[in-house]
């Protein structure tokens, strides 16, 4: 790991913040303020096409979006969803996988989502979806 990711790290766990936090009382009261976002995509992912998707995704997909560490991206998953434990409603019909990407911001996000790479690596996934009118969650961690 390098001293920038260690760094990043220890700033997302709030570790050494002490004095620095303090001398930014304005910053820290604006929701989000220095915290991550996080999308969510609920995806319905054709069941004859999964193996090509999960291929694609570990091979093309995510090591692009790795290639954005330091400029703002921090983690990315790709979730099978198995089932509602507790509450509602459901994920909609045909929903089988969660799409999980972290960035440290919405405006680095946007930087990713209109880079070169990510206009030909998102297809990859994206045509594996058998509805493309999919729920689309932009978050903001507290």
């Amino acid at each position: 790991m390098n001293r920038r990711n260690l760094l990043t790290l220890i700033g997302l766990a709030g570790i050494g913040a002490g004095p620095a936090l303090a001398a930014r009382p304005q910053a820290s009261a604006r929701a989000g303020a220095g915290k991550p976002i996080v999308l969510y995509c609920d995806l319905a992912i054709d069941p004859a096409r999964e193996a090509e998707m999960l291929r694609a995704f570990e091979t093309r997909f995510r090591p692009a979006a790795e290639s954005f560490r330091g400029r703002g991206f921090i983690d990315l998953k790709m979730l099978k969803i198995r089932t509602v434990i507790q509450g509602g409603p459901a994920p909609a019909p045909g929903i089988n996988y969660r799409f999980q990407l972290t960035y440290e911001s919405e405006e680095q996000r946007q930087v990713w989502v209109k880079s070169d790479i990510h206009q030909e690596v998102w297809p990859l996934i994206e045509d594996t979806v058998l509805n493309k009118d999919y729920l689309v969650l932009l978050t903001d961690a507290v």
